[in-house]
């Protein structure tokens, strides 16, 4: 478990603007973390939660060995309440349940610090029962909120926390961190910290869920087959059935071999450093060759086609077998 300020990848604005806070002690009652799924915000604040609890403070680190260090470190800290989605979202009953447990005071903390994570995801009935504790928490309650910032905060919500901003993470430095902590050679890692635009949480679900070999795998197959030939239908009936079978992830994949498609037109048109596929760089010859720029945008195309068809509930392994057809 990271137990550092100094251990989360970026984030240096996050991490300066909540050092201030406290030393200018000036820190908020209602924090709200927002910024990209999978950039730090789960963990920054778990982390904080720690360093305004510590009990000898060192170098602006939560010291790790102290006693209220010791149980955030096993999670097992009574003053730190996690609220996160039932489902799809934060209910009500869950916000009802918070507000009796801060009706009591902390049972040793100075700062009781309550977490509740994917605050975009609550529903109104919800947000509309917190806004109370959000604006007059109990003493010595800290509210650290967390939300994407691509997704629909209630402005009531926005209003009464102060937000810190997060942002995705230094490519460079997200690379660096995969090499380490998967095992990765350089391109790998390059490859993965692009693709997943700079969210330390997704590049881990691909890495997870090894969506990049079948990328690959399909890429090379499209490329070695002729289109309208009789020899392409076999290995395209075959792909359509391995992809169908990834299910939820479908769409996942769908996204990665569209990347690759605008990672050709980037080459083309002069911005082959931009490119996110880094460990395809020895096929985009080939299939600059294949495919003229008005080719690749049309097949750009199909791939909303194809999301549209998914999100009607067609049969998968049918709409793989029609894009891949059309992509030759």
């Amino acid at each position: 478990m990271i137990f550092q300020l100094s251990e989360i990848i970026g984030q240096d604005k996050a991490k300066e603007l909540l050092r201030r806070a406290v030393d200018r002690r000036r820190m908020s009652h209602a924090f709200l973390f927002k910024g990209p799924t999978g950039v730090g915000k789960k963990t920054l604040a778990q982390v904080f939660a720690a360093y305004i609890n510590c009990h000898a403070r060192a170098q602006e680190e939560p010291c790790g060995e102290c006693p209220s260090c010791r149980k955030f470190a096993s999670g097992s800290h009574p003053d730190f309440l996690l609220i996160e989605p039932e489902g799809a979202a934060i209910k009500i009953d869950q916000v009802r349940a918070l507000k009796k447990a801060l009706a009591f005071p902390p049972l040793e903390a100075q700062y009781r610090t309550v977490l509740l994570a994917e605050v975009h995801t609550m529903r109104r009935e919800a947000a509309n029962s917190l806004l109370k504790t959000l604006e007059e928490p109990p003493p010595g309650t800290v509210l650290i909120l967390t939300g994407d910032e691509a997704s629909g905060i209630l402005p009531t919500i926005l209003s009464r926390c102060q937000t810190i901003p997060f942002f995705p993470l230094p490519k460079a430095e997200l690379a660096a961190h995969l090499r380490l902590e998967a095992e990765l050679d350089a391109e790998s890692a390059a490859t993965l910290a692009a693709l997943a635009e700079g969210s330390l949480g997704r590049a881990r679900l691909l890495q997870k869920k090894g969506l990049l070999p079948l990328r690959r795998r399909i890429i090379e197959t499209l490329l070695g087959l002729a289109p309208d030939s009789p020899a392409a239908v076999s290995p395209i009936l075959e792909l359509a059935e391995t992809t169908a079978k990834l299910k939820e992830d479908l769409p996942e994949l769908l996204d990665l071999l569209k990347t690759w498609f605008h990672d050709l037109l980037l080459a083309a048109t002069g911005g082959g450093d931009r490119v996110s596929n880094r460990d395809l760089l020895p096929f985009f010859a080939g299939a600059g060759q294949r495919w003229s720029d008005t080719a690749l945008s049309e097949r750009l195309a199909l791939f909303a086609a194809a999301q549209k068809q998914l999100n009607r509930n067609c049969n998968p392994a049918a709409v793989c077998e029609v894009l891949f057809f059309a992509l030759l």
